[in-house]
């Protein structure tokens, strides 16, 4: 639950973090992308909500929080994480994957599974594509490990996804989030952001349960 209300409320937390620990909230920020794209077992942590409300803190306090800099050191950590989860999955992927933490897998299977199926549809681009979704975001470069990609082309994605992702959704906060109708329906704003993250998923799974009564029926 308090998870729940920390990415529902991220634009009060935040701000009450830039009150208490002033220029350590760049540190604290970097932390929260790197660890959600660099760490395989961290896919929920919040990034496109993060990002929103990051660019809309920085249009309310720019004497605090300057949106050139926060965009920079977010797009190097979203780099870097990215990075960090292609050598573990290269390195390590499968050993985590099987990995049990009391009878339960931290990588579930069937998100395995559903990254897979990212990479069939959209080869290389998923790296990019799958900056925009929740849990795929923290899978894909994992799984390219996996699969060994050549580590040019999964850097050059890399960089370009996350230069997209970053710039892209921290400068439509600054330059939205203080709409009125926005700023007062940040929930809101964030359930949307969420639920239009996640469509690609929900036409995935959709697609493949068509697909599967297809080859039933026939």
């Amino acid at each position: 639950m308090e998870l729940i209300d920390f990415i529902l409320h991220i634009d009060q937390h935040l701000q009450v973090f830039l009150q208490d620990y002033g220029m350590w909230v760049y540190a604290i920020l970097f932390l929260i992308i790197f660890i959600e794209t660099g760490l395989v077992v961290m896919p929920f942590l919040p990034g496109d909500s993060l990002l929103f409300a990051t660019g809309m803190l920085a249009a309310q306090f720019p004497e605090s929080l300057n949106v050139w800099y926060v965009m920079l050191l977010l797009f190097v950590a979203a780099v870097l994480g990215d990075t960090l989860n292609y050598t573990i999955g290269k390195e390590i992927g499968m050993r985590i994957v099987n990995f049990k933490i009391l009878g339960k897998q931290p990588v579930k299977e069937e998100h395995i599974h559903k990254t897979h199926n990212f990479y069939e549809k959209y080869g290389s681009k998923t790296i990019v594509i799958a900056r925009f979704v929740p849990i795929i975001r923290t899978l894909a470069p994992f799984v390219a490990g996996i699969g060994r990609m050549n580590y040019a082309t999964f850097l050059t994605f890399n960089v370009v996804g996350g230069f997209i992702w970053v710039f892209g959704i921290t400068l439509c906060g600054y330059f939205l989030g203080n709409i009125p109708i926005i700023k007062d329906n940040f929930s809101k704003v964030v359930l949307l952001i969420i639920f239009i993250s996640i469509l690609p998923i929900i036409f995935s799974i959709i697609k493949e349960k068509l697909n599967t009564k297809n080859k039933t029926l026939s």
